[in-house]
């Protein structure tokens, strides 16, 4: 089966195009800057060759018209017509509590996917603008909703419920949601499965580190917490997000610089984290850089970062009882060294021993970075969400295989 994976964002839209039954990637690619000045589409073919297309990109149904062109054309395509996809898997960010698994996109789903916009309106709107640019030039491929919320749907009332009045929760839905599902959902199966062990019978804690950061807390296969909440603004340090932070000082915040919610939300969500700490970048590659010729407030940023998440650790291998399997994953959590090492430092009461000679030479591949005695298994398995999206499109179109 030949499955399109489209991850819409707001200026850009990220590709895959899998032949599935074959195990392989025909083809991958992103289109930038969409609606502005230098709009392109850079492709990669199989072999590993990269073409760039620049165009006038006005919209997301303009950069899908790219895509699906660069994907049928004689030079650079691997399919002769459109006709070879089989459906379409499409990244989206919130489910809202009516959705605990991918679905089918009809135009039922769609109408409830606009209901969800207020609950995550930086992500969701790009999602459905995928969606209908597809049913506007292929309708008849079928096309699949994977939600970044799903998998946390396991979660138990007491983890997911804010301490705010209940009339809230049911009039609002305001609620923990959690995201990053998919990429948690793959790299905990995906770790078992190296480990060789049932995933039913273990407990994860999974970090996905990047940018966008979460942990969660996986026990017998299910999510029963995650670090992110009602928005991803919660839980761990990320690049320019702030995480966790006391309510009294977002409103005392607003009250001195006499801000309203929109440019609140702006500062915590695009100019705090690791950037607003640094006042430098929120790459931390470059943090790490500066921290080396010994920037104190770089230094500061990367012990806030291990700190939080080390927390997070503590917190869910005691509300599970103990943990058994910790996971890196993402940008961060599969290159950084000194993360790792940073975070996993201090955690010997709990089982987790990492070797630091096999960590020093892992960047980008799944590996046991533990000591061989260690309790706790620490291993790195590099996320693969659009192979998830994909695996869930195939099954849900054609029945699990």
């Amino acid at each position: 089966m030949k499955i399109l994976v489209i991850n819409c964002g707001s200026s850009s839209i990220k590709y895959q195009f899998y032949s599935l039954g074959e195990s392989r990637i025909l083809a991958k690619g992103i289109v930038e800057k969409i609606g502005m000045k230098g709009s392109f589409l850079k492709h990669e073919k199989e072999s590993g060759q990269k073409v760039l297309f620049e165009g006038e990109i006005l919209d997301h149904k303009i950069g899908i018209e790219y895509i699906l062109g660069v994907l049928s054309s004689v030079k650079h395509g691997c399919i002769s017509s459109l006709d070879e996809i089989n459906a379409v898997g499409h990244r989206v960010v919130h489910g809202g509590e009516e959705f605990s698994e991918s679905v089918l996109i009809t135009d039922e789903v769609v109408q409830t996917l606009e209901k969800f916009i207020e609950l995550a309106p930086l992500h969701n709107p790009p999602n459905l603008k995928g969606i209908y640019a597809i049913k506007a030039l292929i309708p008849e491929i079928p096309q699949v909703a994977v939600f970044d919320t799903a998998f946390h749907h396991t979660m138990p009332q007491h983890a997911f419920m804010y301490a705010i009045p209940y009339a809230l929760y049911k009039k609002y839905g305001i609620r923990r949601y959690g995201f990053h599902g998919t990429s948690h959902r793959y790299v905990s199966n995906r770790a078992c499965e190296i480990l060789g062990v049932d995933p039913t019978t273990v407990k994860v804690i999974t970090c996905h580190l990047g940018n966008g950061a979460s942990a969660c807390a996986i026990k017998y296969g299910e999510s029963v917490d995650t670090s992110m909440g009602f928005t991803p603004l919660e839980g761990l340090i990320m690049g320019t997000r702030s995480g966790d932070i006391d309510m009294g000082a977002v409103s005392y915040i607003m009250d001195k610089e006499k801000i309203g919610t929109k440019s609140a939300s702006v500062l915590f969500n695009k100019h705090s984290g690791l950037l607003g700490i640094t006042g430098i970048s929120s790459d931390s590659r470059e943090i790490r850089a500066a921290a080396d010729k010994g920037d104190e407030r770089c230094l500061l940023a990367i012990r806030m970062f291990d700190y939080r998440i080390k927390k997070y650790i503590g917190a869910y291998a005691a509300g599970m009882g103990g943990v058994d399997v910790l996971v890196f994953t993402g940008g961060i959590g599969e290159n950084s060294v000194s993360t790792r090492a940073g975070v996993c430092e201090d955690l010997e009461f709990l089982g987790v021993e990492i070797d630091s000679q096999i960590n020093e030479g892992v960047r980008g591949e799944e590996r046991i970075i533990s000591k061989e005695g260690s309790k706790v298994k620490v291993m790195v398995v590099p996320t693969n969400e659009e192979l998830m999206i994909a695996i869930d499109t195939q099954n849900i179109v054609y029945g699990k295989k």
